[in-house]
């Protein structure tokens, strides 16, 4: 019998790294996700997963990936499968690029900064938020060799816009992110049920919530203050602080926002740009004739109008509207690499991911954020073999159809 049982055992070895090793029992992103609902105070992880009114969108961001069947075929030499492609006109190692999130540091302490290193050796574009709690400086010097892109918003306060784009400029960023649905901002209800706000306010419930996530409050009291990293000291004010820094953020989305802007743009950036939010076939055509280099079909998470178009089941109808003038990007409800061959087989470039490496690095800091970005190129290529595919550039539409029709 013991003998029996000697041939059968197996010890895993014990991960001495407190994140690596609450990583060894994750297998999906889903998984991710409930790590981090677990350490994370309930205000801030309901801001990461939390998305406008009832949710609607957010939901069908992910179902509209469940909705699309793969065609794979049989009987083909796999035996070396290439996830490489190019944007921008650049290689990256997959077809993915990282979305702009806003104030990561509530996540993890490293924040941005850890997310930056991880796509630098992920090979792949990271874009920086404005409202990232790390500067256009400080995630440049933490990864020199990585593709960095930069996100900005319509702002009132041009002279502040103006000065963003000439730092990022001259932090070598390649490519700035216009985000063009944000003329008022979306009713998230999960934060006004809990009362969380940015900054977050203090009191009875913030120490509960601490002692009940030590590991979460301890990372978070060595991290140092939290802000707005790329607006610090406008609008302070007496008094100042982070509470009058958002208040200056917030009544700085202008509602006058409209398609003369990017002459505004133009003048002041050379380089490429991608327009986010485009939510229709007309829009995607209008950016086409006015030039962008990117499209990226965005809801925003489902984060601003409930009731949005799923951007998968935009990508079809807006390439065949737009031919190849400009690059399409999914951005929303990707959860795994075979969500990733969909959206190319549907006519996109690439995908754009937000929530699933901010859950990762709720989850396991900057190993987690390498851990989701190691799984979806694992995934995309393990597909493209069971599809018979040997690469990105095999890919075909029709690789795919919908189990349903489309309205």
């Amino acid at each position: 019998m013991l003998r029996t049982l000697r041939s059968v055992w197996r010890f895993r070895r014990f991960e001495l790294d407190a994140d690596l090793r609450r990583l060894q029992g994750v297998a999906d992103v889903e998984d991710l996700r409930e790590l981090a609902r677990r350490r994370l105070p309930s205000g801030v992880f309901d801001y990461i997963d939390g998305a406008a009114e009832d949710e609607i969108t957010a939901a069908r961001n992910e179902e509209g990936f469940v909705a699309l069947e793969l065609r794979p075929r049989i009987l083909r030499d796999v035996s070396a499968v290439e996830v490489g492609a190019e944007i921008l006109g650049r290689p990256a190692a997959m077809p993915l690029v990282l979305a702009p999130t806003g104030f990561s540091r509530m996540a993890h302490s490293q924040g941005e900064l850890a997310v930056a290193r991880a796509a630098q050796r992920a090979g792949v574009p990271y874009t920086l938020s404005t409202l990232s709690t790390r500067s256009i400086e400080e995630a440049a010097a933490a990864a020199p060799e990585a593709r960095l892109w930069f996100q900005v918003y319509v702002w009132r306060d041009r002279g502040l816009v103006e000065e963003m784009l000439q730092r990022a400029r001259e932090s070598g960023y390649e490519a700035i992110v216009i985000t063009v649905d944000t003329a008022v901002l979306g009713r998230r209800e999960r934060d006004v049920s809990s009362g969380f706000s940015l900054p977050p306010r203090l009191g009875l419930g913030t120490l509960v919530e601490g002692a009940l996530h030590p590991g979460w409050t301890l990372d978070f009291l060595r991290g140092g203050p939290i802000e707005f990293a790329n607006v610090a000291g406008r609008g302070t004010g007496p008094g100042g602080g982070a509470v009058a820094l958002a208040e200056y953020v917030n009544a700085q989305f202008d509602a006058a926002l409209s398609w003369r802007d990017l002459d505004w743009f133009r003048e002041r950036w050379d380089g490429p740009i991608v327009l986010k939010g485009v939510q229709t076939v007309d829009d995607a055509v209008l950016a086409a004739e006015a030039g962008v280099d990117a499209v990226a079909l965005s809801n925003h998470g489902g984060r601003q109008l409930d009731g949005a178009p799923p951007p998968v089941e935009l990508i079809e109808p807006v390439r065949e509207a737009i031919e190849d003038r400009l690059e399409i990007y999914c951005d929303g409800g990707v959860r795994r690499g075979s969500d990733v061959v969909k959206a190319l087989a549907l006519g996109a470039d690439a995908v754009m991911v937000g929530r699933a490496y901010l859950y990762a690095l709720a989850a396991a800091g900057e190993s987690g954020v390498d851990w989701v970005l190691d799984f979806l190129r694992s995934g995309t290529a393990r597909t493209l073999a069971l599809c018979g595919l040997r690469g990105v550039d095999e890919i075909e539409p029709s690789l795919v159809r919908w189990r349903t029709p489309r309205c």
